[in-house]
């Protein structure tokens, strides 16, 4: 089987970006490489994530229980992976992800009393690797980015670019919960941290990608 490597974080925490430059490097070192990046906007599948963010069922993130946003999410997932690049996998590609399942706990543990959590983290890992059967990542990388830092980022992005803020995004407490869940997550799960904060300020999109580089060289 194939390589499949994620990279995910909150956003405005340059997953995007990190896996071009991380798709790039290994192109210059393996014949088989693709990338992948999720959720699937320009696909019918995705439709109901793009209506979930876009607020058509709730203008807070919580209006949308942790489960059902988690099954919009998966599904995408799904439908992506028997559609488009199962076949890849199965010739034993490397695959690099800008996220993937490892979101749904980032985004929806939040929604969560304290009581509920395991039970959630329980089933939305047997949901998605044994209920539907999509590939377990053989490596998850956390781009950890104190939210303070990207909020400005977020701000930034969308002044710039037009982009259109989701509820996630416009939701400044929901992100500072999904940081926290986030930390608690790769602890949980035992992703690799990428921490991204020197002295204060961010540090180079390079000197990023040289560390996320190293730690799948490592993995591979």
């Amino acid at each position: 089987m194939g390589k499949l490597i994620v990279i995910d974080g909150l956003d405005a925490s340059g997953k995007e970006t990190q896996v071009k430059l991380i798709f790039e490097k290994l192109k210059k070192e393996y014949d088989k490489v693709i990338r992948l990046d999720f959720p699937n906007y320009d696909k019918p599948y995705c439709e109901p994530v793009k209506m979930y963010l876009n607020g058509e069922f709730g203008k807070n993130p919580d209006d949308v229980n942790a489960y059902a946003a988690s099954t919009f999410f998966a599904v995408d997932r799904y439908a992506s992976y028997m559609s488009e690049w199962k076949k890849y996998y199965d010739e034993d590609y490397i695959i690099i992800c800008d996220r993937y399942a490892s979101s749904n706990p980032i985004y929806q543990l939040t929604k969560l009393k304290e009581e509920e959590k395991q039970a959630y983290l329980d089933w939305v890992y047997d949901f998605e690797f044994e209920k539907l059967s999509i590939p377990k990542p053989d490596m998850v990388i956390f781009i950890d980015m104190p939210p303070e830092y990207s909020f400005k980022l977020i701000e930034k992005r969308a002044k710039e670019t037009d982009h259109n803020v989701d509820i996630h995004e416009q939701n400044k407490n929901f992100l500072i919960q999904c940081y926290e869940s986030a930390l608690y997550c790769a602890d949980y799960y035992k992703w690799e941290k990428i921490n991204t904060i020197k002295d204060n300020e961010i540090m180079s999109r390079e000197e990023i990608s040289q560390m996320i580089y190293e730690t799948i060289k490592k993995g591979i």
